[in-house]
């Protein structure tokens, strides 16, 4: 079995049996002004990404959580999250930025002054240069918000510590602040739900693939502290109830799932309640929970929505393995110059043949090209003409030279207008940043 590290330098090939091992779903939504990303088959999964589509089609609320490692310099590949994070925002989705202070600490040895520093003066600018509303968003600290730090070690009461070792791989030496770290990840992604924060409404974590422990562990941790399990069952939706007075809560929810449309029947003994004559299994299921949730909140105050995920590739670094910030020939920076850029993209490895000769008689591998993927991931607009390039350069027709030159040119035209939008962000950083 494949293992997932969320702090290693890892490379993933096979998406397909990732998925599998893991149980995360195929992307196949159709969206609206869907990006590129999700276009391109660059998202390549989800977990219960229905409950958000829902959202975003009947333009009903729901949340969006991304964070920032503040330990490093911000490159393109964390471009790509903060793109989907636009688009969410721009359909309905109310943005919340964790910078994760307490992990980098716990993992890198950060102090917290430094974290903030780095996420004040490289990263925040840049998301709102690459499109957040900062009216329409929130940047906060792990370290100085409460709440995140409260569920982090509420909710941890029911997970132990072989469970916690067989989801995360720590070995002896790993140190106790950062074993506790993916618990304070836990409270980022559900404290958005408090009332304070926005309430109870789904909310959508986009991910790399190499984040989905964290993904794992917040949704199993939901599971174990919701009063309610529903569960389609043949031509019936079964509704479990956990906890006490069975009598009592069964006979006050039943009038509420009555309320969709649907026919109900108790069975007390087994703590259950069955849903019947519905016409789509997971809309009923979405309705029915979304309605026990509403009731359930009152009376539990770890009651949440699931979250919802979305995983996408992790894009190949211009030597070739996985782009990263601490190696920088690999990583084109939001903060590097233009001139920076366009030299980084010419010395970039492709996929063409050892030689133009064996290039034009055999055909490139666009496939394995990271200036191609710099075009499907970033550059190019047009499919139609993505398309073109990528045929060319399969029957050889189109050299590697002329790739670099023009992905170099788009590069470095975009960084240049980047570097203003950024310098103008500057004056915007105190409006989205809270630091409680």
């Amino acid at each position: 079995m494949q293992a997932i590290n969320p702090w290693a330098s890892q490379q993933f090939k096979d998406y397909a049996r990732l998925r599998d091992e893991f149980g995360i779903q195929e992307f196949n939504f159709e969206l609206p002004d869907a990006p590129r990303l999700f276009r391109r088959g660059i998202i390549i999964g989800h977990r219960d990404f229905h409950l958000i589509h829902d959202r975003i089609i009947h333009r009903r609320p729901f949340a969006v959580l991304t964070g920032l490692m503040p330990s490093g310099r911000m490159h393109f590949g964390h471009k790509m999250t903060i793109d989907q994070v636009v688009y969410y925002q721009n359909h309905g989705g109310d943005v919340h930025i964790a910078v994760a202070d307490i992990e980098a600490y716990a993992a890198r040895g950060i102090p917290l002054e430094k974290a903030r520093e780095i996420a004040l003066e490289e990263y925040v600018p840049s998301y709102i240069a690459l499109g957040v509303d900062p009216g329409k968003a929130e940047v906060y600290f792990q370290s100085r918000r409460r709440e995140v730090k409260d569920l982090a070690w509420k909710l941890g009461k029911k997970i132990n510590l072989n469970e916690f070792l067989k989801i995360y791989g720590f070995e002896g030496e790993a140190n106790m602040a950062h074993m506790f770290s993916p618990l304070v990840q836990v409270g980022d992604i559900l404290h958005v739900q408090l009332d304070r924060f926005g309430g109870r409404r789904p909310t959508v974590v986009p991910v790399g693939v190499d984040q989905d422990p964290h993904i794992r562990l917040t949704r199993d941790l939901v599971d174990r502290w919701r009063m309610f399990s529903v569960i389609p069952q043949g031509d019936k939706i079964g509704v479990f109830y956990r906890g006490e007075d069975a009598a009592k809560v069964l006979n006050e929810i039943a009038p509420l799932v009555e309320s969709l449309g649907l026919k109900v029947e108790l069975n007390i003994p087994y703590k259950a309640l069955y849903a019947s004559e519905f016409k789509g299994a997971e809309e009923a299921v979405m309705r029915i929970n979304e309605t026990l949730l509403e009731y359930e909140s009152k009376i539990n105050e770890f009651g949440f929505f699931t979250p919802s995920a979305t995983y996408h590739r992790l894009i190949t670094g211009l030597t070739g393995g996985k782009m990263s910030s601490s190696i920088p020939e690999s990583a084109i920076f939001l903060t590097d110059t233009p001139e920076e850029a366009r030299k980084k993209v010419m010395r970039a490895k492709t996929g063409g043949g050892a030689t133009l000769e064996e290039h034009r008689k055999y055909g490139g591998k666009p496939e394995e090209c990271s200036v191609y993927e710099f075009f499907a991931y970033h550059l190019i607009e047009d499919d139609k003409y993505l398309l073109e390039i990528y045929e060319s350069c399969k029957r050889g027709e189109r050299v590697c030279g002329k790739c670099k030159k023009e992905a170099a040119g788009i590069v470095e035209e975009w960084m240049r207008e980047f570097r203003e939008r950024r310098e103008w962000a500057r004056d915007l950083v105190k409006e989205i940043v809270k630091d409680e």
